[in-house]
């Protein structure tokens, strides 16, 4: 039994922004909203469990507010709220549920899974029925005062601008839990991302971003603890000012705080920006059968989407049991709040936004003009970060690619499945390949935005690796209790003859070129290109699709793999085409490519589409069934862009030659209009992905493709006009 002191604690009266606990180096100013509240209490709660009460009598604007002279830092506390519960009509105050402050900047402690969370009895035959009013004090986590203050030493964003951008996406337990060069204890932390070993290794390989699968405070969800899984990707957020304290070297209640910041110091002075993937969408409190942790209890209306014809049910866009109400003015305050909070004070370079689409559901349908978005793109701070968009949910008109304002970029899944279904030698995508290659001017060039509003994907955490893309063609996630079979025309995928790992060379050298194909598509693409933790050499979940509770080594980078001679060679490849991408800015042009007929006035156009004759494309070419080999040229001196200096940009000219045949195909360089001779810079029929020896080939002169693989040849001499 929990004991609860009269409180002793001063409470002078404090002021009602900003929300949650703020220390000012004397006292703590606490604030919470609530507009159905009828009574308040701050609950102050010390290492042994004691409870001290404090009742919030100032009231401004529907948040209750005081300030507590020497409360300070590592104070734990949490609130009860005192007012209707009456489910039927979406009420569900109940102060026998100690709640956590929305606001909070850290915690403490973990939920257990008591019955003594959730609100009704679930013991009940009537899922959902009865009452249960015991106490959660002692079952729930608790929020956390912490100490604001932090050296940055001088800490300078890197605006890397948008067309340098190469973003990598990681997790941070994931990739430092089996890194050798990381010490034990730092493993699966903060402060393990930011050793040297993984910063370096970021820098070689040449990326500029690192987006961060979810870090806000997620809970463990009851049904994977019972069946001995955990939460592994964090898509289960409740505190979204505080970093996930499972991450955290430090583990004093609130050092996770300093411990984040300083990792995002250490990236920034190597030039590298972070990204967060961040879940408004909704909350850890699911459906109407979940625990009552924090919102439904602090004031369920505000909070999420009910049903209107019985509010006893939450509206499901997200496919987790609720939506956040994006509708009401403080549901929208918290995210305006928290995205500031993480750029102001932790100094996180940007955001990727989580089913996105579900922010913009003001009524039932997507609306690119709703009130979130007029607020992001008016505020002084957020609208000058990186902002991109997973552009769907699982609303009836779901899929919003092409949909967002022109300030966002978005995860194009119409690449994705593009460039997998070219690889994997499906009919009739030469067209759609090539607008994907170019940026799909179709979906984001009709409304102010650039190619950089594409951000280019093979693989995802949510899908196979892109070495399991090549070895499978059906999931195999018998550890999470699934079915394993969806077929390769879900997955997109391709075993190549044989279901998983083979002793078969000649399927084995296959995969191997076919990644090496996907990474050249994806990474001399136009558009922002993102990488997928590990596939830069090869690693593997052995099939399994959906690694979500997986928190262990089918889905943590096995950094042994780099003592393989072929996952070597392959982040060898991998750094090579980066270094290509960085070197050149006719693969990262900030415009779309014009195109045009070739003419005598060729040297003005800036791409041209060949066959393998290399003569330009017809409409014909185009619509042919066969649609599996094209040739591109890149011209280098037709950049219409200029540098920040407004000195005008120039390049080399390039050639891209795509077969993605089961035969070999011969091409024939185009004339000297385009360029006198061309060196080979990437063969991905090649076991390196490039030649051993220097190879040069004549304009004019021809060249056998193998069959699957990927040609990059740069001019190396400029064109011959005759007299």
């Amino acid at each position: 039994m929990t004991e609860t002191a009269v409180c002793p604690t001063q409470a002078w009266p404090g002021k009602p922004a900003p929300l949650g606990s703020t220390f000012d180096g004397s006292g703590t100013n606490f604030a919470i909203f609530s507009e159905i509240a009828e009574k308040i209490e701050l609950c102050l709660i010390d290492r042994e469990g004691k409870e001290e009460r404090v009742e919030l009598n100032e009231i401004t604007a529907h948040v209750w507010h005081a300030y507590l002279p020497n409360v300070g830092p590592g104070q734990r506390y949490g609130y009860r709220i005192y007012g209707p519960y009456d489910p039927a009509n979406g009420l569900r105050c109940d102060p026998s549920k100690l709640l956590v402050d929305p606001y909070a900047r850290a915690f403490d402690g973990d939920f257990d899974g008591d019955a003594s969370l959730y609100s009704y009895d679930i013991h009940a035959e009537e899922e959902g029925t009865g009452r249960n009013t015991e106490d959660s004090l002692g079952h729930t986590m608790l929020s956390v005062v912490i100490n604001p203050f932090f050296d940055w030493a001088g800490d300078r964003r890197p605006r890397t601008p948008d067309n340098e951008t190469v973003i990598y996406e990681a997790h941070v337990k994931g990739m430092t839990m089996r890194h050798p060069d990381v010490p034990e204890e730092l493993r699966g932390t903060y402060a393990g991302m930011a050793h040297p070993a993984i910063i370096n290794y970021f820098k070689e390989l040449g990326v500029t971003a690192v987006e961060l699968m979810p870090v806000h405070q997620f809970l463990q969800d009851d049904r994977l603890r019972n069946l001995g899984l955990r939460n592994y990707w964090g898509y289960n957020t409740f505190g979204f000012f505080a970093p996930h304290l499972d991450y955290a070297y430090a583990k004093k209640p609130g050092e996770a705080v300093a411990e984040f910041k300083a990792m995002v110091r250490a990236f920034h002075e190597e030039g590298i920006e972070v990204i967060l993937d961040v879940v408004y969408n909704h909350t850890a409190e699911g459906n109407h059968l979940g625990p009552t942790i924090a919102f439904r209890g602090i004031d369920n209306h505000a909070y999420y989407r009910l049903v209107d014809e019985d509010k006893s049910l939450y509206m499901d866009y997200t496919g987790t049991g609720n939506s956040l109400n994006v509708r009401h003015p403080h549901s929208l305050q918290l995210i305006m709040d928290s995205l500031r909070y993480w750029v102001t004070e932790m100094h996180v370079d940007g955001f990727r936004f989580d089913l996105a689409a579900t922010l913009a559901r003001e009524l039932d349908d997507v609306d690119k003009l709703a009130t979130f978005f007029d607020l992001v793109q008016q505020d002084p701070v957020v609208s000058q970060v990186k902002l991109i968009a997973e552009p769907w949910d699982v609303g009836h008109d779901g899929y919003q690619v092409g949909n967002f304002p022109p300030i966002w970029s978005e995860w194009n899944g119409k690449y994705r499945d593009t460039v997998r279904d070219f690889w994997r030698g499906e009919p009739a995508t030469l067209g759609e390949f090539a607008s994907r290659l170019t940026g799909s001017s179709d979906l984001y060039g009709n409304n102010g935005r650039r190619p950089t509003a594409s951000i280019n994907f093979i693989t995802a955490h949510d899908g196979f690796t892109l070495r399991d893309l090549v070895t499978y063609n059906d999931k195999h996630n018998e550890e999470n209790g699934e079915d394993s079979r969806d077929g390769e025309s879900f997955n997109r995928s391709w075993n190549h003859g044989v279901e998983g790992p083979t002793e078969d060379e000649e399927i084995k050298k296959l995969r191997r070129r076919q990644v090496r194909n996907f990474l050249t598509t994806l990474l001399l693409s136009q558009g922002t290109p993102m990488l997928c933790h590990g596939d830069e050499f090869g690693r593997t979940q052995g099939g399994n699709n959906n690694v979500y509770c997986q928190d262990n080594e089918i889905s943590w980078m096995d950094w042994s793999l780099l003592e393989e001679e072929k996952s070597e060679a392959m982040l060898g490849f991998t750094k090579r085409v980066l270094a290509i991408r960085r070197a050149h800015p006719v693969f990262r042009r900030q415009r779309f490519l014009a195109g045009g007929p070739l003419g005598s006035d060729v040297q003005d156009r800036d791409i041209a589409w060949l066959v393998p004759s290399g003569k330009l494309m017809t409409q014909d070419d185009w619509d042919h069934d066969f649609g599996r080999a094209l040739m591109v040229y890149l011209n280098g001196n037709a950049i219409t862009e200029t540098t920040a200096r407004g000195e005008r940009i120039t390049d080399d000219s390039f050639i891209m030659i795509f077969n993605a045949h089961h035969g070999e195909i011969e091409f024939t360089l185009p004339t000297k209009d385009l360029g006198a001779r061309w060196r080979l810079m990437v063969d991905t029929a090649d076991s390196g992905g490039y030649p051993a020896e220097e190879t040069y080939i004549d304009a004019e002169g021809t060249i056998t493709v193998q069959p699957r693989s990927t040609l990059i040849l740069r001019q190396e001499e400029p064109p011959v006009f005759d007299a």
